[in-house]
């Protein structure tokens, strides 16, 4: 036993599950990464599914979002009604390097899968390409900012 502590990753149904993945995003984006609060959370929030990976204990460590149908037709390039839109994924500071963020891109793939999509779109911070590149994404397009940071384009088939 490595004394890592186990986590769960689970789909945030109830309130206080989604307020931890709003906290969650605010101590990562707004604090960390200087992006300004009033463009992190957005009108698709409300009918994104929230994903959220929680210690044993009960610590929020990371979350991340799918939108679907006509909220990711307006993430997505070229993806039509079958390709969902992960985005928002953020990992406390304390749990990255735990595996929680691939995890979460997994539980949020599972939702999607869930939903009849047959794809994922997200658009990656490009220090995060490789991260995304070894759970199977592939870039496209041209580099991007967006929140005032260079983004790619990306994808998997499911």
């Amino acid at each position: 036993m490595s004394g890592t502590p186990a986590y769960a990753v689970r789909v945030a149904e109830d309130p206080a599950d989604r307020e931890a993945c709003f906290t969650l995003r605010k101590e990562v984006f707004v604090g960390e990464q200087g992006v300004p609060e009033d463009i992190e959370y957005d009108a698709y929030d409300a009918g994104a599914v929230h994903v959220l990976a929680v210690r044993e204990d009960g610590v929020p460590l990371g979350t991340g979002r799918l939108l679907y149908g006509a909220a990711a037709a307006a993430k997505t390039a070229d993806g039509g009604p079958s390709v969902g839109s992960l985005g928002r994924l953020a990992v406390s500071r304390e749990a990255r390097g735990l595996g929680v963020g691939a995890a979460l891109v997994r539980g949020i793939e599972e939702a999607a899968r869930a939903r009849g999509l047959t794809a994922v779109d997200l658009h990656a911070q490009t220090h995060a390409l490789g991260f995304y590149e070894r759970l199977g994404y592939r870039a496209y397009g041209p580099e991007f900012p967006d929140a005032g940071m260079p983004h790619r384009a990306m994808r998997r088939v499911l």
